[in-house]
Formats: C-alpha cells, structure tokens, sequence
C-alpha cells in the first residue's frame, strides 16, 4: 500500500491543485453563498411543482402543470432510479457545492485524456487546466446552462476511453468508455452528446483508413467491437433517459409541424432554420480565440470611468458618477449575434502552442484534431456561412434539431488544449532542436504578430460598428438626449467605436505578452536553460494566470450571493399572494408583466402558468402560442385552458393588478355540440372564434370514438374535479345521458390512460391541445393517470445495463489483482 501511494504521490499532488484551485476561484461558494444563474431561476420556476410533490410524497411526477399549460417532466427534472450514474451524480453534488462539482469533473476528465496521451503530470494538469477554464465552460457556469456544462466535462475522459481502447487496452478503455459515455447521456444535453460523435466519426474514419493501410482492419475491429459494446451498455444504462426524449421530441417544436403552413418557430420537421441559426459565430469573431475583448467581450458593456463615452458625457454637463454608470450600461459587444455573455477565448498561449503544433506534432491524431477544428468552425458560423451549415441541417440526421450553432465550437476547445500540448510534448522529446526552434519562432510570428497587429491598428481590420444593435441604440439614445440625434450619433459611432477599439487593443497587448511568455518557457528549455519539471510547472502558471483572469470578467466573486439574498427573488408580490389564497388545486395564470410571458418561467414559482421557458415545449402548444396569443390574446383560448386570473401592469404607473377572468371554463364540461375540423388547419380557425363551454373542435379522425347517435344534451349533467396530482386526476361525474367532456388539461398520448369506473377507455384530443371523451350516462369516476411505458420500461433496460457496468468492473479489477498476485509469486 505504501508503494501504491509513493508511486502515484504526484498524482495526488496535482489532485489537491485542482482542489486549491477551486477553493480560491469558488471561495464564495464554499462561504456558502449560492450562484446566480439566470437560468437556473429559470429551472427552479419550472420545477416547483414537481419538487413541491416530489418532497411530500418522497416521489417526483414525471408530468407537471406549472408551465406552457401542461408537459411531460423529463426535460425539467426527473429521477432515474435504476441508472447508476444519476448516484454519482447526487454523491458529488453532495459533497461539493455548485458548480464546483462541474469543474472539478471537467479537471479530472481532461486529466485523464493528457495522461493517457502520455504526458507528464504537471503538463496534464496544464493541459485539463487549459481545457476546463476556457471561457465558454466558465460562461455557461455563469448563466446557468448546468446540464450543457456537465455534458462538455465528459467529452474528455470519454476519449481517453476511446484512445485506450484502440491502443489494444480492450476491458479497461471499454468500460471507461462506457462509464463517462453514461455519464455524458445522463447529463441529457443531446446536442453536446451529438456533436461529440460527428467528432469521433472522423477520429473512427482516420483509424479505419490508417487500418486498411497497414492491413490491421483485424485488430481495429476488435477495438470497434468493445467499443460498440461499450456503447451499447452505455445506451442501455440511460435507456429510460433516451426513450422518452426520443418519444417527447416528436411531439415538441422539434418535431414535424400540425399544420400545413409551419409556424415561424419551426419547420415541417425539426427547427426553423433562422431560429436554429440565431446564434451563429462570425467569421471574424474567431479572432476571439486569441484575443477575448478583440468584438468587445460581453452584451453587458465593460466601460469605465476613463472610456471616450463617459468623457464625452462629462464634458456634455452629466455628473461623473451619472456618465460612469450609464456608459457601463453601454454594449460593448459589437458581433451579429443578438447578443453574448462573453467571447469564445482559449488563452493567447494555447493559441500559440496549437499553432506549433499544426507544424511539428507527428501522426494521425493531429489530422483528426485538425479536421475536427475546420468542420466545428464551419458549422458554428451558421447564416454567416451556409454553404457547410445548410448541407447538414438540410440533409444531416438530426442536426436540424439543435439551435445555437455556435455552440459546436465546444469540439474546437476540446481539440485546442490537446494539439497544444501535444506539441510541448514532441517538442520536448524531439532531438533535432534546429528544427523545433524554427517552428517555434514561425509560430511566435503568426500569433505574436496577429496580436501586435491588433494593438497597433485595430481599426484597420475591424470596424468595430454593430450592423444589428448599433441603430436602435442610436434611437434610444436620441430618446435618452431629448431628441438630440447628432450627440447620440456621436456617442455611437465615433466613441462607443473608439472605446471598443481600445479594448481590442488592450487585450490585444495583454495576448502578445502571454503569447511572448509561453514562447520564451519552451525557448528556454530547448536551449538546457530549465529543466523539465520547471517548463511544466511553467506552462503551467501561465496557462492558469491567462485563463483565470479572462474567466473573472465572467463567472466573479460578485455573481454569487448569500442564500437569504437569493431566496429574496422568490419572493411572492402582493397579487401573487392573493392568487396563492385560492384553494382551487388545478387553475392557470398569465402574467402579463413580464416582457415574453411565453419565455419566462419566474411566474411559475407561485403557479401553474400559460407561460414559462423552455427551449423544447410542446409543438402543439407553441402553434397555439403564435396563432392565438402573439398578435392579440384569443379570450376563447384563454377560457379553454381554464386561465382564472391575469396579471396586468398599468401602462402609466407600471402598477402590478391582477383581472380574475370570469369566463374561465374550469376544469371540465360537458358541450353540447361536436365540430368536425378535416385538419389541423381548420382546428386552429375553428378555435380562433368558438364558445369552448358549448362547443367542441375535434379532428375527423377521433369520429370513431364518438357515438353522435347516442350523445345527447344533459342540462343538469355534472363533472367535477374531486382529486388533483400531476400524474393522477380524478373526476365525478353524473348525467342521464351520453356526453362528450372536455377536459381543460393537454394533450399528450404518450403515457396518459384514461379509467372510467377503474376501466381503461378510449379518449380524444379537442380545441386543438385539449383532452375529450365521450362519458356515457350514469354517475361515474373518471381517473387520468400517467404512466408512460417509454420511462417504466426503459427504467428496467437501465437497470439491466448498470448491472452490466457493475460487473464488468469488478471482473476487471478481480483479473487485474489476479495477474498482479501471479507476478508476486513467480
């Protein structure tokens, strides 16, 4: 045991780095206070319902009511019983506080991949560093993109798994692999997930045509064999996981539209492409690789005291601290997104190490990695390049489902810190020294020289103009100024320019100088001036100093708060107060106050809302979204989803009111007339003008399960919501006559049953997104339950498979310890 520790002390060393590291960038956190995430608010409205069922019944409903109306739970939150990650999980974000856990997974991953790639420790923790303090991990930490943040840790450790295998180490790469590919689905971001295979596909390409060349084709599909089976169990581990988003995904906006001419939000089968495209990265905005500030950094401004704006306000009569504030205010940001948290920065170093390792690392993996950067990058540019983008998103399986294109420059930060370090390494071990400082000093002249270039004449290739934000702020500055179009005009165009230029400048020098430093570190070595542990531990400093003082504009000791701060946003406003007074279990909201009620789910922390948030709602509900509620609220509409009270703001005093909206239909009615719609179409037009309490619109192929010959009209006839749950609703119901019921909850028939007298039976959909059914005379009880097969049979699947990893690791380990006991005795 001694010798198993004095053998892997250095990795326990680099272990507690990473803590350190963590505990001094995170200290708030460990002080206990909370980050604030602005998606994460988001989350925790969504999520009320089920945490609140979830904390009294000691289980979470896989259906919640508290937005858009109604939707399955799975991309909300959801517990995965039988899948053996979803413990890991819980165990590391027990033991540390977010998101700490993330980053610390993300060190360790990256870790393993530069072990495995054979490099020193110190330089693999150089390297995981490089990886996991890249600014978009940090960014997406900040606004609380947890799931997407999780996923990217994986990316790492799962191509070590890969690597080992195909490097002939079969039983324990295919069970790495298996291990942080579950953990990867289990973060239930697919479209990480997705981009990380068009990856692999071209690592699995070279070494199949590297295999037919030296006609080893045996042996790589032996390695191809663990590897397929290590997905395999992987799959089956998430299966419930995967089952219902497939099954979800079809009915959501990325699924095939209803009707015949798409709505703006998405296509006839997946995304609208303007809408997937919002986010595409600039051509020219690349630059931010090397340069962060080089198109201003963040939409939120970062201008201070001494820019050309506050001055030109200073100098115009505004008080010091009035200009300081409002040109913070200003964006800085000046890309064609619609707008950014910060730029895709990899560190000036790391650029630079890339670049050299473009012209002397040697062997296969670099045209992978190399490959990987050009397809990554011209997939992210989105509108701004479509000639590659629109091939996939046309033709591509799946891709059409996945917006923000910008988002796949992740497989570029992934492959940045790898052939960067790859180089240190071959430069390290290279013996021909002539030939590596020529590479070196070429590689100095090309990043060195980008950046020296940007310091002194910015505004020679940038020009630092916004072609979409820059005119509507120009108007609301003319606004601001009293009509003073010529002062606003100046502000924009000539010192928000200047004060944009500067930044670019700046971090432009800051670049060259950290470029300069990683240069002279290898410069040193190669001419015996250090020694190899010093160059690691040197690389090292400087990659953590560039990284953490970019990652600091972002994710800061001020984005955290004290936890009775945090809850203080949760707070009810008075009219919340008076609607949480109605004891009525299943009622619905719309809040008129916020700016996108359809795109805001703070108003759902206190009730069940039309509203919400959520990047893949129901398509139906989405279609009735555009066609009913975005041009002018259809009160038809509202009455049918049972929406009892809207909150309004006074457009003079912005005074908070509330309407109870008397025509609410409530949770269930009998109508006295069926309307046939052909299609879809003809449903939508129905509903735009309709008495929903007398009538209802249901599509020609539900005809059957209506006997119109013995439905009749019962004045008297009752139903009533006598039980409320998420997952469970329970009706009463009497009338001397067969009746048709529309029940003001959604639609969705994949998992909801419908028991009448304890009798499964047949049910429609009406209005468009609403559950029917014909209820035959007599008094009965009628139950909605919802029990979807996709999760139940999919939680037995993932059991299975978790066995299946249980087992295969400790038959390892048993083999393992076995060879190890023979070597002692021989």
């Amino acid at each position: 045991m001694n010798n198993w520790f004095k053998q892997n002390g250095v990795h326990f060393a680099v272990a507690g780095l990473f803590i350190a590291i963590c505990f001094f960038y995170f200290t708030p956190a460990f002080q206990g206070k909370v980050l604030v995430q602005s998606d994460v608010i988001q989350a925790q409205g969504m999520q009320k319902e089920i945490m609140d069922v979830r904390a009294k019944t000691g289980k979470a409903p896989l259906w919640t009511n508290q937005v858009f109306g109604g939707m399955p739970a799975y991309q909300i939150w959801a517990f995965y019983p039988s899948n053996i990650t979803t413990y890991v999980i819980s165990a590391l974000k027990t033991v540390f506080p977010n998101p700490i856990d993330t980053v610390l997974l993300s060190l360790f991953g990256a870790y393993l991949l530069f072990c495995v790639l054979k490099l020193n420790p110190w330089l693999a923790a150089a390297g995981a560093i490089a990886f996991t303090f890249s600014s978009y991990n940090f960014i997406l930490l900040h606004a609380g993109h947890s799931n997407q943040a999780y996923a990217i840790t994986f990316f790492a450790p799962i191509l070590a798994g890969i690597i080992l295998t195909l490097r002939g180490k079969h039983w324990l790469g295919a069970i790495l692999t298996t291990f942080f590919l579950a953990m990867e689905i289990r973060s239930n971001h697919i479209q990480m997930a997705y981009y990380l295979m068009l990856s692999l596909l071209i690592l699995v390409g070279i070494e199949l045509y590297h295999a037919i060349k030296n006609k080893t084709t045996t042996i790589f599909f032996e390695s191809i064999a663990y590897l397929a089976g290590a997905t395999l169990v992987a799959v089956m581990i998430n299966a419930s996981i995967l089952w219902t988003t497939y099954e979800y995904g079809q009915e959501s906006i990325r699924g095939k539209s209803n009707l015949s001419q798409k709505a703006t939000s998405g296509n006839s089968n997946g995304l609208d492409k303007e809408y997937a495209y919002g986010w595409s990265q600039g051509i020219g905005e690349c630059i931010t690789f090397l340069i962060p500030n080089a198109y201003g950094g963040g939409s939120g401004g970062a201008l201070k005291a001494d820019s050309k704006v506050a001055q030109a306000l200073i100098d115009k009569g505004v008080p010091q601290d009035q200009a300081t504030g409002f040109a913070a205010q200003l964006p800085t940001y000046w890309g064609g997104k619609p707008f950014t948290e910060g730029p895709w920065y990899f560190g000036a170093g790391i650029c630079f190490l890339f670049v050299f390792g473009l012209m002397i690392v040697r062997g296969r993996i670099k045209w992978w990695l190399l490959a990987t950067v050009i397809l990554s990058m011209l997939l992210s540019f989105g509108k701004n390049f479509t000639l590659v983008s629109d091939l996939f998103f046309n033709y591509f399986p799946l891709y059409n489902k996945f917006r923000a294109v910008e988002s796949i420059l992740v497989l570029t930060q992934l492959a940045f810190p790898i052939l960067a370090f790859l180089a240190i390494k071959e430069a390290l071990q290279t013996k021909d020294k002539a030939f590596i400082l020529k590479k070196l000093f070429l590689s100095l002249y090309i990043t060195g020289g980008i950046a020296l270039l940007v310091a002194l004449l910015p505004q020679l290739f940038f020009s630092f103009k916004s072609s979409t934000g820059d005119e509507s702020l120009i108007a609301q500055l003319t606004q601001a100024f009293q009509g003073d179009s010529s002062f606003a005009n100046t502000i924009v165009n000539s010192d928000l320019v200047q004060d944009r230029a500067s930044l670019a400048r700046m971090d432009a020098i800051r670049s060259l100088v950290f470029v300069l430093i990683t240069f002279g570190v290898l410069w040193a070595f190669i001419k015996q001036k250090i020694n190899l542990q010093i160059t690691s531990l040197l690389i090292l400093a400087v990659t953590l100093v560039d990284l953490w003082s970019v990652d600091k504009r972002y994710l800061k000791d001020d984005s955290f708060q004290a936890k009775d701060e945090a809850l203080q946003a949760r707070t009810p406003r008075e009219v919340d107060q008076f609607i949480l007074r109605d004891t009525d279990p299943d009622f619905r909201v719309l809040d008129l106050t916020l700016r996108d009620p359809f795109a805001d789910a703070s108003t759902s922390y206190f009730h069940k809302t039309l509203g919400g948030y959520h990047a893949a709602k129901l398509k139906r509900f989405q279609e009735l979204i555009e066609n009913q509620f975005s041009k002018s609220l259809n009160q038809d509409a509202l009455d049918m989803l049972n929406t009892k009270y809207v909150i309004t703001a006074d457009p003079k005093t912005q005074a908070v009111g509330m309407k109870a909206n008397a025509t609410a239909c409530g949770h269930a009615w009998f109508v006295e007339q069926v309307r046939f719609a052909d299609n879809a179409d003809q449903e939508m037009q129905a509903i735009s003008s309709f008495d929903p309490k007398k009538e209802a619109i249901v599509d020609k192929k539900y005809q059957p399960l209506i006997d119109t010959k013995q439905n009749a009209i019962d004045p008297n006839g009752k139903i009533t919501l006598v039980s409320y749950a998420p997952e469970h609703l329970v009706y009463e119901t009497g009338s001397t006559s067969n009746q048709v019921a529309v029940f003001s909850e959604i639609y969705y028939d994949k998992g909801w049953k419908m028991l009448i007298d304890g009798q499964e039976k047949p049910y429609f959909r009406a209005d468009y997104l609403l559950r029917a059914a014909q209820i035959p005379v007599g008094n009965h009880k009628i139950e909605f339950i919802f029990h979807p097969n996709s999760y139940y049979t999919g939680e037995g699947i993932s059991m299975a498979g978790s066995i299946l990893l249980v087992l295969a690791f400790g038959g390892y380990v048993f083999a393992e310890s076995r060879k190890k006991k023979v070597v002692k005795t021989v």
